[in-house]
């Protein structure tokens, strides 16, 4: 049989995290990743920051979404390498993290529309329709949803026989 053509797996076996869950997670983070572009200006560093987010407030919101994106971005490393078991649990719920991160997002977007009497502005806009296409797929997808079923105990147990074997060798 030939297994070439399943791009999900890696080299061992287990399910690789998808693409667009990188992509959501830096959508969460974004405010982060202003903050640490903001670092980089060395004439006005807040300058960066309030052309993103006028309101301070705005701005502190998104850096509170942007923990949870952190969080499940060190999840994602701790399950790639398989090498902290105690994290599992918390992987399994990583799915459910999401969604209250989006759910959360969406709530922050509805305040900066509030911020600025609801006029139109494009940013919103595209974060209002990258936040729809998340939540869709969150929704929908079967690779997602296998991922994060993907880490068990028998995993750990198979890596850590393995480490203990060549140690021995």
């Amino acid at each position: 049989m030939n297994f070439s053509n399943i791009t999900w797996l890696d080299d061992r076996g287990h399910i690789k995290p998808p693409l667009f869950l990188y992509l959501i997670l830096v959508f969460l983070a974004r405010g982060w990743c202003i903050f640490i572009a903001s670092l980089t200006q060395f004439n006005d560093r807040s300058g960066l920051v309030r052309l993103f987010y006028p309101e301070k407030s705005d701005f502190i919101l998104a850096l509170i979404t942007g923990v949870g994106a952190v969080l499940i971005y060190g999840l994602i490393i701790a399950e790639r390498k398989r090498s902290w078991p105690i994290l599992m649990p918390l992987f399994r719920y990583s799915g459910w993290l999401l969604w209250g991160l989006l759910i959360v997002d969406g709530l922050f977007l509805f305040q900066r529309m509030v911020h600025d009497d609801y006029l139109f502005k494009i940013s919103y806009s595209i974060d209002a329709l990258f936040l729809f296409w998340s939540v869709i797929y969150v929704f929908k997808s079967k690779r997602l949803y296998y991922y994060f079923a993907d880490w068990t105990a028998d995993d750990t147990a198979v890596k850590v026989e393995t480490s203990s074997d060549d140690e021995i060798k």
